[in-house]
């Protein structure tokens, strides 16, 4: 049997994950000194709240897993008798796939007839969630392990996604995107474009002046890139800004109509810990990123 794995830096839920087959890993996060797993050390993430927090002042750290960790996740499975797929955010972004590998060089020489498949998706939040969600599609459809992996060497580098940070702190002290320098001084209301690189990494292409012009900058590289949109999900994301994501679906809809399959998600504490809160983005299915 094939069982599916994913982290909690795709956004996807306890209650999806459920709903797909996905087994999940716990990103953790760290809020003065005390490292927190979500969706271990709590059930539902409160958003509001913790990105309030973000608002008072509170800068969360992150932190990877240790191979131990990665060793309990896939040798229950491996126990068992199942094969593992896993699909994940970008290992460009972290070293916490060095211990990974380690955990699975160990469990190779203990379990040598099970196989373990991966598929990064380059990407984190709604992209990765996009994707995560189309293989869990398929999935539930019994296509082959053979079929999700071909789907994957082409198709997930046909999933973009472009958002803006409202507040430069957060990045500049993270350092995981690349050119933000570029967007510096403290100027007020300027918000850079951020999106996910073929490489796997954020990558700032633009700024603009306020809020607004940042959606309508979304918007425009949606009109240059998407493809076949109408036939994908369009997953809008925000960290705390339910009224920007609304105006933005309203935006969306606008200019690409009323045919479209628009869903929600609120992105998890251990990325919002980098991008921090009143920030709003989408991923849509396009000619590449």
């Amino acid at each position: 049997m094939l069982v599916l794995f994913t982290d909690t830096d795709t956004d996807l839920t306890p209650e999806e994950a459920i709903y797909y087959g996905y087994k999940m890993i716990s990103m953790p996060y760290i809020v003065k000194g005390k490292e927190i797993k979500p969706y271990v050390d709590f059930k539902t993430f409160d958003s509001h709240s913790f990105y309030n927090s973000l608002r008072e002042g509170l800068l969360p750290t992150t932190c990877a897993l240790n191979s131990e960790e990665y060793k309990k996740y896939f040798e229950e499975e491996f126990k068992k008798g199942n094969d593992i797929l896993y699909v994940h955010f970008s290992k460009a972004m972290t070293c916490t796939f060095d211990s990974m590998n380690i955990a699975l060089e160990e469990l190779k020489t203990m379990y040598p007839e099970r196989k373990f498949y991966t598929i990064d998706t380059k990407a984190i939040t709604i992209a990765s969630l996009n994707i995560v969600k189309e293989v869990g599609d398929m999935y539930k459809q019994g296509k082959t392990i053979e079929e999700i992996l071909s789907w994957a060497e082409t198709e997930v580098d046909h999933f973009a996604q472009y958002f803006y940070a409202d507040n430069l702190k957060f990045f500049k002290r993270s350092g995981r995107v690349s050119n933000i320098a570029g967007v510096m001084g403290d100027l007020i209301g300027i918000k850079p474009i951020i999106h996910m690189s073929s490489e796997g990494k954020m990558v700032n292409v633009a700024k603009v002046k306020g809020r607004i012009k940042a959606l309508q900058a979304i918007i425009s590289y949606m009109e240059e890139l998407g493809d076949d949109i109408e036939n994908h999900r369009i997953i809008i994301g925000h960290t705390d800004a339910l009224e920007l994501a609304n105006k933005l679906e309203e935006m969306i809809i606008d200019k690409f109509g009323n045919n479209l399959k628009i869903e929600y998600a609120v992105v998890n504490p251990t990325a919002g810990s980098h991008c921090g809160p009143d920030g709003v983005g989408v991923s849509f299915h396009a000619k590449h990123r």
